[in-house]
């Protein structure tokens, strides 16, 4: 069983709620390690100081907010603790939005909320409102020593919560597109396309492609094969964006057809043959 990083309440009008706090999601990253090149040892990054020409071990650590050149002010654990604020120990939701107001550039990370054993039932009822209801709560949590905007929603029988980006750490597009025209062939081409490539969102279909490879690389250089690198395949030259898009169309229409065929029970297979 994982450990919580967070102990609270989720406020929910005069109704709390204790909870805990899991994270949700994992990186599966391949790791590597830094070598020294010449004899292969593994590297140590040492935290050196300057002043004291030496290296720091951790329990000398402290964090300090510079407030002018060079000058710090140092904050202490004792420091954090003492925040004014009560989303150190409470989400309190504040609103009830629909998630679809919500623009995915502003979620972060994901987490579980488990209730504790006396808050089973009032965690099951805000949980079924939000899921009859068809929204997402909105609050704030102080975890890890910064306060976040977050949101609360149900997902396989439970609820999660989303760290979300304030409106000021959302940078701005950094680019302008100038204004096109489209013919009405190409629009309905372009559409025809997205119509043949729509389908429900399974995540079980697409699978990270280079972390494999990548081991597959590592496997063979343990065992002393070489492994020839493949034909990168360069993107065709666009001329003619309506000849490109009827190529498109014609593509992706004869994958779902071969699609189909293969998801067809084996006696219609033969009847269709025959």
């Amino acid at each position: 069983m994982p450990r919580s990083i967070w102990n609270g309440v989720i406020s929910f009008g005069m109704v709390s709620i204790p909870v805990k706090l899991y994270t949700a999601t994992e990186d599966k990253d391949i790791s590597f390690r830094q070598l020294h090149k010449e004899c292969g040892s593994r590297l140590k990054q040492l935290r050196w100081c300057p002043e004291c020409e030496r290296a720091v071990e951790w329990d000398e650590v402290v964090r300090g907010y510079e407030y002018a050149k060079d000058e710090h002010v140092v904050m202490t654990e004792d420091d954090f603790e003492k925040l004014p604020l009560p989303s150190k120990q409470t989400v309190e939701l504040a609103a009830f939005v629909k998630a679809d107001q919500i623009d995915p550039i502003y979620y972060q990370k994901t987490y579980y909320l488990e209730p504790d054993e006396k808050g089973v039932k009032p965690y099951a009822l805000l949980m079924q409102a939000l899921k009859d209801k068809d929204l997402t709560g909105i609050a704030k949590i102080a975890v890890r020593n910064k306060e976040q905007l977050c949101a609360l929603r149900t997902m396989n029988g439970s609820i999660v919560l989303e760290t979300l980006y304030y409106p000021d750490e959302i940078r701005e597009v950094p680019f302008e597109i100038p204004e096109q025209k489209f013919t009405k062939a190409e629009m309905k081409m372009a559409h025809a396309l997205i119509d043949l490539l729509e389908q429900d969102f399974d995540p079980a279909q697409f699978q990270d492609e280079y972390r494999a490879a990548l081991q597959q690389v590592i496997d063979a250089k343990l065992e002393g094969i070489e492994i020839a690198a493949p034909e990168v395949a360069r993107p065709a030259k666009v001329t003619d964006l309506m000849s490109a898009l009827k190529a498109s169309v014609a593509a992706a229409r004869k994958t779902r057809d071969e699609e189909a065929e293969e998801e067809r029970p084996a006696h219609r297979k033969k009847a269709a043959a025959g």
